[in-house]
């Protein structure tokens, strides 16, 4: 449905709820010849990232998307005044830096011709084959969820999102990169629009992002949706990040220089980057922590990359050799990934002039994961939709799909998908080392629990980073929990307002317990 076409449908509330907003103009209004050589140019360079397939039927497959699309979207063009193709263009761009193959880009620059132009999935599997069709048909579907509904509508509406994902992890690949460039120019709509469009990404796109390891585009996101939703919070960080870097330019690049020296004294060939915090990051710290923005140390920090993991742990050696350690802020990723493939060490020293500095290393390979997540590690054995296989840290998308197959309890599949995905988490550490991931807020109990049964009904306190807290205290990513228990220790009602897990209160004594009480 096209603006000015005749009456309001479903597909145009849909085409403004993504911020896909279009007008139909007069056929007499084409593109330009200079327009036109603008794009041919940027196709050219896009084409260029791809490896070539000089014997195969593909090779030619993106240049004829090109050519169809713009066809198809002839006399579209969106609401900031750029022809409707520009969009597609874009989010080809931005998906060819994490899958670059022929397929995917043609699917991107089709993306749009079966919501918003007469073109329909048939037409689309004889001119371009079965998998770009697919693929295609894969996005159109999840455009068409809408968020921000009832709680029974939104129960559904993830089921569906998770399904169009699971089938074939580019699909969604292709909507984020889509909802990116979307926010990107989200200006062009009224205020209203840009916060609800906002506040769908931020709950559910930008977390989707995270969960699939694809950082760049997750902070990109979040910063995004802090400019819309929050203009002068963004506006008053930006101007103290701005402020805080221009006076700690030249300690960056004393810091960088002695680490530099260091490793490179000890036969170590490493890239040594200065690191700022993404605004949204800034922000939440703040309200997570109830902090002012002057009591955040680590706005700053390095980024050490070398060769080998053995490396990684020689040049942690060598930094703390310089460097005292802050005791309880050294975390090994690399040894415990975290659920999305995530791979670090993460240490903070006493640097320079005395000032605290947060640093992390890890190999270039890990870089990669860090910033494209599933997308590093695509691969396929052969050619064809069927023979696509996603990566080891994409296997949670099977498992949330196959859950909604098996449970009828809406309540537990949403807090289950919720919590592994729409919410933040907390990373907290057994006294063994071990990973415990819990959803953000939970406490002591959660944690005992999540152990085991028997633990969490024995539980009588708790230590966190080696002090008693009391059973209420909110566990954050980070804190090593040990839980003091006794034999003659019961479940309380109370726990039943502290547990932030629900099956953690129905698995355990607690809801009989305050079933006694009452009686």
């Amino acid at each position: 449905m096209v603006e000015g076409s005749g009456g309001t449908t479903q597909e145009g509330t849909l085409l403004e709820e993504a911020g896909l907003t279009l007008r139909k103009e007069d056929r007499s209004q084409i593109i330009s010849p200079e327009e036109r050589q603008d794009l041919e140019n940027r196709l050219q360079i896009l084409l260029s990232r791809i490896p070539p397939e000089k014997d195969s039927p593909l090779e030619s497959l993106p240049r004829k998307a090109f050519e169809y699309a713009m066809q198809a979207h002839s006399g579209q063009w969106r609401v900031s005044g750029e022809p409707y193709i520009t969009h597609p263009l874009t989010v080809a761009e931005i998906v060819t830096d994490l899958v670059p193959d022929r397929e995917t880009l043609a699917a991107c620059l089709l993306h749009d011709v079966l919501e918003d132009t007469s073109v329909n999935a048939d037409m689309l599997r004889t001119e371009f084959g079965e998998e770009v069709a697919f693929l295609v048909e894969g996005v159109t579907n999840v455009s068409r969820i809408r968020f921000g509904m009832p709680h029974e509508k939104q129960v559904e509406n993830l089921r569906r999102l998770l399904v169009a994902t699971a089938k074939d992890l580019r699909v969604i690949l292709i909507k984020l990169c889509d909802r990116l460039h979307n926010m990107r120019t989200l200006e062009a709509l009224p205020t209203i629009k840009q916060r609800r469009i906002a506040q769908s990404t931020l709950d559910i796109f930008a977390p989707l992002a995270h969960r699939l390891g694809l950082e760049r585009i997750k902070n990109e996101l979040e910063d995004l949706c802090l400019y819309y939703l929050h203009p002068s919070i963004y506006r008053d960080i930006k101007h103290k990040v701005d402020e805080r870097l221009a006076a700690r330019l030249d300690y960056g690049r004393k810091v960088q220089n002695i680490v530099a020296d260091v490793l490179a004294t000890n036969g170590i060939d490493a890239e040594v980057e200065w690191r700022v915090k993404h605004f949204y990051s800034i922000f939440s710290k703040m309200q997570r922590d109830n902090k002012d923005f002057s009591e955040i140390y680590d706005l700053t920090g390095i980024r050490i990359l070398v060769g080998t993991v053995e490396q990684c742990y020689a040049s942690l050696g060598m930094l703390h050799g310089v460097w005292p350690p802050v005791e309880g802020r050294f975390k090994d990723y690399i040894a415990k990934p975290k659920p999305n493939d995530y791979r670090s060490l993460h240490t903070t020293v006493l640097g320079p002039e005395g000032r605290l500095l947060e640093v992390q290393i890890r190999t270039h390979q890990m870089h990669r994961v860090c910033e494209e997540g599933v997308a590093a590690h695509w691969r396929y054995k052969e050619r064809g939709r069927s023979s696509r296989k996603l990566g080891d840290d994409a296997v949670w998308l099977s498992q949330m799909s196959g859950l909604l197959q098996e449970t009828r309890d809406q309540d537990e599949w949403s807090y289950s998908i919720k919590t592994d995905l729409f919410t933040d988490e907390a990373y907290c550490y057994s006294p063994k080392g071990d990973i415990i991931r819990l959803p953000a807020g939970s406490c002591p109990i959660d944690f005992a629990y999540h152990i085991h049964t028997e633990l969490g009904d024995r539980c009588q306190g708790a230590r966190v980073n080696g002090r008693y807290v009391p059973l209420s205290y909110q566990l954050k990513t980070g804190d090593v929990v040990e839980i003091e228990t006794s034999k003659s220790a019961h479940p309380s009602p109370d726990w039943l307002g502290l547990v932030k897990v629900p099956g953690h209160a129905t698995k355990s004594g607690i809801t009989s317990s305050k079933r006694i009480v009452r009686s």
